[in-house]
């Protein structure tokens, strides 16, 4: 695991979900020295798409080959 355990927070948290039924959210939180030394940083930019997306086939041939288990 490349963080130390006390460079991460997992946070559940329980809230009342549409219909008063309940449903769990989870929080991730790390250490931004922690993301530094994978060569991120807390003032990145978010990502963002850079190109046009992927022709309709290639989404098709992906699922087919991860059905026979080739990818």
């Amino acid at each position: 695991m490349p963080f130390a355990g006390d460079e991460v927070r997992l946070d559940l948290l329980r809230c009342a979900g549409p219909g008063g039924s309940r449903h769990c959210v989870t929080e991730i939180h790390v250490h931004p020295d922690a993301l530094r030394r994978l060569g991120l940083h807390p003032e990145q930019p978010t990502a963002r798409v850079t190109g046009p997306a992927p022709p309709a086939w290639w989404h098709a041939e992906a699922e087919r080959l991860a059905r026979r288990g080739a990818i």
